[in-house]
């Protein structure tokens, strides 16, 4: 067994696919393949899995993450028509065109393949982003500088987290029980320094399992996980994307963003918030150049 191998752990029922990050020892750091969860596990406990896509665990999240990619696409295939309607009813004209701003996203996250997920679908969805890999630890610290560069209306600070498996039953509530929590609440506490208005700029944060009372309480938007559960890679990715093509106009659907997301409302939770997107009239005759997504490395 060594490092880049896909296990899964036979204590816990073969429930969740993970990738080998490093082996120490007796014991394996493990990071989900789906689900941003961190974990360490004994060698004795692993099982390594040759082909991943038969697996009970990647079945159940294929069909999870399809039936959230397809609402996303059905919600903006509505948003769109009744854009339309609005504008021709408007001006009273069948062929007004219009053009778009859809919020745009600063994306931070511990893991380089879930971030070229992440990069993949806010291409396909046409929304902005600039995204960044890099450790958690080091979050904070890059906000500061990236923030009045990249000026973006939605940050995403995500990675792997989760709640250590010893501890006394009444320290749920504290962050040093979690493996990458603190983390996130230093990053948060820094874009809300940067940004105070929770309108002007929203903030989606946290991973599998993570403090989510004192990811709001920092100043998150959304963040994980109420029920201390595990999340899906693209649910933070889900709800930024529904951040930035809710209208300025109007709050943010809570019911039907976390509806939508693949973990449900034990997974993630948020507060009213203003949607990022903007609509204009005319559309330019010059063709403006749009921001491309961005994806670096730290």
């Amino acid at each position: 067994m060594k490092q880049g191998d896909l296990v899964v752990r036979k204590s816990y029922g073969s429930d969740v696919l993970f990738r080998i990050e490093a082996v120490r020892s007796e014991t394996a750091l493990l990071k989900g393949t789906d689900y941003r969860l961190l974990a360490d596990a004994p060698i004795p406990d692993l099982s390594v899995v040759r082909d991943p896509e038969s697996t009970r665990a990647a079945q159940q999240a294929r069909i999870k993450v399809n039936e959230s990619l397809r609402k996303m696409h059905t919600d903006r295939e509505k948003q769109t028509a009744e854009t339309v309607d609005a504008i021709r009813q408007g001006l009273q004209t069948p062929d007004a065109a219009y053009f778009e701003m859809p919020g745009k996203v600063l994306h931070l996250d511990g893991d380089g393949n879930y971030l070229k997920k992440s990069m993949q679908l806010y291409s396909t969805m046409q929304v902005p982003a600039y995204g960044l890999h890099l450790h958690e630890a080091q979050m904070s610290d890059m906000l500061y500088r990236l923030l009045p560069q990249v000026r973006p209306d939605i940050v995403v600070i995500t990675g792997h987290d989760g709640v250590l498996k010893h501890r006394a039953p009444n320290e749920l509530y504290s962050l040093t029980n979690y493996k990458n929590s603190q983390n996130f609440v230093n990053a948060v506490r820094v874009a809300r320094e940067y940004e105070k208005n929770r309108d002007n700029l929203v903030v989606v944060a946290g991973a599998c399992q993570s403090h989510f009372e004192a990811l709001l309480h920092a100043g998150a938007n959304f963040a994980s996980s109420p029920g201390r559960i595990l999340i899906h890679a693209l649910d933070p990715v889900y709800i930024a994307i529904k951040a930035s093509f809710t209208s300025i106009r109007e709050t943010i659907n809570l019911p039907d963003v976390i509806h939508g997301t693949i973990s449900g409302i034990d997974g993630v939770g948020g507060i009213e918030t203003l949607g990022r997107h903007r609509v204009g009239l005319p559309k330019p005759k010059a063709a403006a150049s749009t921001m491309a997504n961005v994806t670096m490395n730290a």
